[in-house]
């Protein structure tokens, strides 16, 4: 005679705990990984066009005054800017943002080896942001650090019962 299958309780291995620090990684990883596909897009969509022009265009659309130094040699660096250049820094941020929505996905799904490519990827950033906060302090940064140790930290503490395996004995 078959036993009947049980219901997962909350101590099984097999029960998925709400886990709020997780979703909020998950929503962090997905809002990253749409921004810079439309940034990339946006990249891609520039990269025929007269850049300088285009910039001068939006400082006067935002009232600013494009012929202070600032802005007119931040044109002369952008007219500097090919449009070959152009595809391959969207190519790149491309790649990078569909990086971070397979991430965000993985962990939805809760598979353990998107939980290592977060933990990975967080822990890559920590000590570039170290160094920054060291030569450059700013408190953006600072909550990009805290945060990339936190996914680390909690990602790797949590990782049993976050991510498990459906193994029958």
């Amino acid at each position: 005679m078959a036993e009947s299958p049980r219901q997962p309780e909350p101590g099984d291995e097999q029960f998925k705990k709400r886990a709020p620090a997780l979703y909020l990684i998950i929503g962090v990883k997905l809002m990253k990984g749409v921004l810079l596909l439309l940034l990339a897009l946006g990249v891609y969509r520039l990269s025929d066009e007269n850049l300088p022009e285009e910039f001068r265009q939006l400082l006067q659309f935002l009232h600013i005054d494009p012929e202070k130094r600032f802005f007119v040699d931040l044109a002369a660096k952008l007219a500097a800017i090919s449009a070959a250049r152009m595809v391959w820094v969207a190519v790149g941020t491309v790649v990078y943002s569909l990086f971070s929505l397979v991430e965000g996905v993985g962990l939805i799904f809760r598979v353990s080896w998107a939980g290592w490519l977060a933990i990975g990827e967080s822990a890559f950033f920590i000590p570039i942001e170290v160094f920054e906060l060291i030569h450059h302090p700013n408190g953006k940064v600072l909550i990009i650090l805290a945060f990339n140790v936190f996914i680390v930290w909690y990602l790797f503490a949590n990782r049993r019962w976050l991510f498990h395996h459906h193994h029958h004995h």
